[in-house]
């Protein structure tokens, strides 16, 4: 069985004639007929019942044409996962990062990702340390940035940047 085959049974029973099933399809109508006929000997049953004038759908046909319609639907899915993953670059990033860095870093960051993913969608959620590793562990989040330390060694952590405090004192002070 077949996607092709799994498309005629489905234009058949849209279309409740050979004929214009076949045109839906592009194929002749002879070929389409002799299609159904060698799925229904496959199967081992009816999906069609044939009159002068037109097509019916048998009780059992009607729960495979159901079928094959969530199975195209499904093939059709695939290939708009295969199309996202040529280009990994247009699928929305969700991006966590904590409040105290987002008016110092996203400035320069969201330019510099248009730059390289003019495409791609940015999500952007502001919140604190715990809220933000919760949703990236739930997959509500892409990356985080967050301060370290982050304690747990099963994530992948990269620091970006590297900033030394230090301690001044008036010269008079005591």
């Amino acid at each position: 069985m077949t996607l092709n085959e799994l498309r005629f049974i489905v234009a058949v029973a849209q279309e409740r004639n050979f004929r214009r099933a076949a045109e839906k399809v592009f194929i002749s109508q002879p070929a389409l007929s002799l299609a159904i006929q060698k799925l229904e000997v496959e199967l081992g049953l009816k999906i069609f019942e044939r009159g002068k004038s037109d097509v019916s759908v048998t009780p059992i046909g009607a729960s495979i044409v159901e079928q094959a319609q969530r199975v195209l639907e499904e093939a059709d899915r695939i290939r708009e996962i295969a199309a996202q993953g040529k280009n990994q670059l247009i699928t929305p990033l969700r991006l966590g990062i904590i409040h105290s860095v987002s008016p110092y870093l996203l400035p320069d960051l969201i330019p510099a990702l248009r730059k390289v993913a003019p495409q791609m969608p940015l999500e952007v959620e502001e919140n604190i340390t715990a809220n933000l590793e919760v949703s990236l562990r739930n997959g509500k989040l892409d990356v985080i940035i967050i301060a370290l330390p982050f304690g747990d060694t099963s994530i992948l952590t990269h620091p970006l940047y590297d900033e030394p405090f230090e301690v001044v004192v008036n010269n008079d002070h005591r």
